[in-house]
Parts: structure tokens; C-alpha cells; sequence
């Protein structure tokens, strides 16, 4: 589980001539895919959908090959959703062929074939080529590379990210390049992390090709497996340690790479820290595609919309506009003040259990309406207000955890009774929301034999003063 990364700030000078244009630009470390989130919820949304559209897209086109005549259409549709989704005036496959520099596509802004001078800046590739690390931008003393006909000289704004993928073949070894005119465009390093993330994806997708393609189906789906486990782990967040008065712990396990559970965690305008627990119906790829969605719409919403109803319900009137028939996402959300007031809303979820430390008891919170996408013009106008005192607990998990069946006896599950009864055998005697979590986990893990038929979630939320 990570934290949203902080942008980073380009420390690039501004302006133009040859003294003005910036110095090349490498990835810092392996992670820079990680870092192309930008802060601002509404465009972080939008990038982070513009990935999942694109994954899917080109995936799609793998599935359809049955040769490797159809490669070359592969490729360039790469290349014009490289364009397209950058932002940039043109774009190139340069591929290293034998030590040679072979540019297999070339297009341009409008997913057509490039017209003009196609040079590039050779040395920039020859360095990607060499490091296996994006860069951005060059040197006044590389951009002579592009000759002084190219687009007035020194004001191209570039990025250039490593591609290699295949076997045999079917095997890719180069680069992709886009630029634009650097008054018309000047790439940031979220721009870089975010292109590096996209070549992500079309390596994941190429490399189904390996071996034979016949098998395209099979490699498709170990590619995006691959490929949407490590976006989908980027997006849970890490579980926060300084929310004042509360201590939390979450605790998640996909069944397959990827999961179609989520939990969350954020601050409101007015100061309030926002608990998050979904479920999507099923799991894997498609799952995890919906979930990010939800996650992302959800925070967006919650933020702008103070009143908590009135977000779920616009949250909802959008998600069923474009989930499929059939599928729907169970949600459970807590919105807690520093006093341990807490707004809580549960849209169809597995009934979050209460502790309260003072008489011993523990209560279901009921769903105060359907699961998200089941009925698109419900209004969640109902919601339970409560207040936690010290040593009180909210626990809400996933119906992975109270589905789990032994296997001995697959029949037999644990049920949420098992689960409210491992609860109230431990809650008294966990000092923290951690222990508490993992006390329970290692019981339901138990009772499974650690077999995850479904995905499993669980957080604790525990009052401290």
C-alpha cells in the first residue's frame, strides 16, 4: 500500500532560445510510473481513467490478432494513443535493430501517418536505449539533432520512454518518442511518469505475444493481471497513523492478482476523515477496472459535495450510467469528526459491526439502500449519526471474509455470526486496531485453511480518547 506521491516540481528554466531549453531530464529510480498522479482529484481521475481505457484498448487489439500481418496495426495504434493521451504533435516507434535505429512507426497528431521531416533527436533515443530510463527534453547542444527547419530549432519539448517486449519474432526492442513544439507543449515530469505508465501498458500488452499466437488469449490475460495488480496497489492508500482520536488499521487479499475490494481513506473539506470499505461484484481485471473508478469518483465527490447522502447519490447516478447490466459495487462509508461523531452511510454492504466498550454489546449498522449501479435514480437519503467513546470499535469487512467456507466442509461457511463471535472473543482484549485486524484475520485464515475463494477486507477503526 503506498501514499499518493507528491508531484514533482520541474526545476526546468522557462522561456526560449537556445540558453532557455531545458537539460535532459531521467527517470529518478525504477518508480517513476508511480509518480504521475498530480494532487488535484478531478485531474488525477481523468489520467488514472485514461490508463484503465487505454489498458483495456489495447488488449482488445491483441485478442483480435491472428497474425503477424495485424502487428503493424497494433503498433500504430500504440503510437497515435501515445499522441493522443500526451497530448503531443507526433510520435514515433524507433526500434534498435542490430545497433541500428530503425523508425518502424512515425504519426502524428490526428492518428495520421507523419508528414514533413520525421528527424528525431538521435541522441536522447541513443541514451533510453542505453539506460532502459524515460527522459524528457534536451540539451540546446542535442537539438541541433532535429535540424533548423524542424519547428524553429531549440523549441521541441520531447519525452522519450524505453519499449522492450517479445520473444523471438515477435520481439520489440526500442523506443517510444513523442514531441511538440515546446511553446505549444512543455512536458512536466508528471507528464513523463504519466507516458511511462502508458509504455507500461503497451509492454504488458506486447509481450502476450511471445511464444506463439495461438496463445494470445492466455498471454493477454497474465499481462493485464500483471499490469492492474501493480496500478490497482498504487491506488489503495496506506492506512493513516495521525487521524486524531482514531486508531485504524485495513487489512485486504486479492483472491486472484487483482481484487475487486477497496478501502480508502481521506480528508473532507470541513477536517473530517472519510472510511472507505467496497466491494465490486466478482474479481480480477474487470473487477479492479470498476474499483478504481468507484474510489476515484467517490473521493472527488465526497469532497465537493458536503452533504454525505447527496454525494453517494450523485456517485451512484454516475457509476450506473456506465457499469454493465449485472454488475454493481457494495460501499460502505464513515465520515468521522475529532469529537468521534461519526455520518455513516452503507449502500448494500456486508453490516459493519459496533462495539461499545461500556456495556459490552455489539450492533449491526443495516444498509440504508441498494448496492451502487443496481438503481440509478435511488436517493440515499438516509444515513445513521453516532458517537464512539474510548475503547469503542467499528469493524467493516467484505463478504469475502464472512463467505469463508472450510474445505473440508464447503458448505459450512463462517458467516457473519462466526465473525461477530471471533470479534467479541477478541475485542476486549486488543490494545490496538492492528492487533484487533490481524487476531481476526488469523482466525477467518484458520477457519479456511488459508484458502481465498473471494477477496477478503477488513478495517478497524478504533476510539482512543
Amino acid at each position: 500500500m503506498v501514499f499518493w506521491r507528491k508531484k514533482t516540481k520541474d526545476s526546468s528554466p522557462a522561456g526560449a532560445g537556445a540558453s532557455a531549453v531545458p537539460t535532459p531530464r531521467e527517470a529518478e529510480g525504477d518508480d517513476t510510473a508511480t509518480q504521475f498522479l498530480t494532487g488535484d482529484a478531478l485531474e488525477d481521475q481523468r489520467r488514472t481513467d485514461s490508463l484503465f481505457e487505454e489498458f483495456q484498448s489495447i488488449t482488445e487489439q491483441v485478442v483480435r490478432l491472428r497474425g503477424k500481418d495485424d502487428l503493424d496495426d497494433l503498433l500504430t495504434y500504440i503510437v497515435d494513443a501515445s499522441i493522443h493521451r500526451t497530448d503531443s504533435e507526433r510520435g514515433m516507434l524507433i526500434l534498435d535493430q542490430g545497433g541500428q535505429c530503425v523508425v518502424r512507426i512515425s504519426r502524428q497528431k490526428g492518428a495520421e501517418p507523419l508528414r514533413g521531416d520525421s528527424r528525431y533527436s538521435t541522441s536522447v533515443v541513443a541514451r533510453v536505449l542505453e539506460s532502459g530510463k524515460p527522459m524528457k527534453d534536451i540539451s540546446s547542444a542535442e537539438a541541433g539533432d532535429l535540424g533548423a527547419s524542424v519547428f524553429d530549432l531549440k523549441l521541441r519539448s520531447l519525452m522519450c520512454v524505453p519499449l522492450n517486449a517479445g520473444e523471438g519474432d515477435t520481439a520489440l526492442r526500442g523506443v517510444l518518442y513523442v514531441d511538440s513544439k515546446a511553446a505549444t507543449r512543455e512536458f512536466g515530469q508528471s507528464d513523463l511518469a504519466y507516458f511511462s505508465t502508458l509504455s507500461n501498458q503497451v509492454v504488458g500488452a506486447l509481450k502476450s505475444l511471445a511464444g506463439h499466437l495461438d496463445a494470445l488469449e492466455r498471454a493477454k490475460l497474465e499481462a493485464s493481471l500483471d499490469y492492474a495488480s501493480v496500478v490497482q496497489n498504487h491506488l489503495m492508500p496506506q492506512v493513516p497513523e495521525d487521524v486524531s482520536g482514531f486508531d485504524i488499521f485495513g487489512w485486504y487479499r486479492a483472491a486472484e492478482r487483482t481484487s475487486g475490494d477497496f478501502y480508502d481513506f481521506f480528508k473532507t473539506r470541513d477536517g473530517r476523515t472519510g472510511v472507505v470499505v467496497g466491494d465490486v461484484t466478482g474479481h480480477g481485471p474487470a473487477s479492479a477496472l470498476i474499483t478504481s473508478q468507484v474510489q476515484a469518483s467517490l473521493r472527488s465527490m465526497v469532497r465537493v459535495v458536503p452533504d454525505l447522502s447527496e454525494a453517494v447519490t450523485l456517485v451512484n447516478q454516475d457509476l450506473s450510467e456506465r457499469i454493465q447490466v449485472g454488475n454493481f459495487v457494495t460501499l460502505f462509508i464513515a465520515l468521522m469528526s475529532e469529537s468521534g461523531e461519526l455520518e455513516v452511510l452503507n449502500a448494500g454492504h456486508t453490516p459493519p459491526r459496533v462495539f461499545t466498550k461500556s456495556t459490552g454489546e455489539v450492533r449491526t449498522i443495516s444498509a440504508h439502500g441498494p448496492a451502487l449501479g443496481m438503481m440509478d435514480d435511488f436517493d440515499y437519503d438516509e444515513i445513521d449519526r453516532f458517537k464512539l467513546e474510548a475503547g469503542d470499535v467499528l469493524l467493516a469487512f467484505t463478504d469475502g471474509i464472512s463467505e469463508a467456507r472450510q474445505e473440508i466442509a464447503p458448505d459450512d461457511l463462517l458467516g457473519e455470526e462466526g465473525l461477530e463471535d471471533l470479534f467479541k472473543a477478541s475485542v476486549a482484549d486488543c490494545e490496538s486496531a492492528r492487533q484487533l485486524t490481524e487476531t481476526l484475520v488469523a482466525g477467518v485464515l484458520k477457519f479456511c485453511d488459508d484458502e481465498c475463494e473471494d477477496d477478503m477486507t477488513m478495517v478497524a477503526v478504533r476510539r482512543t480518547t
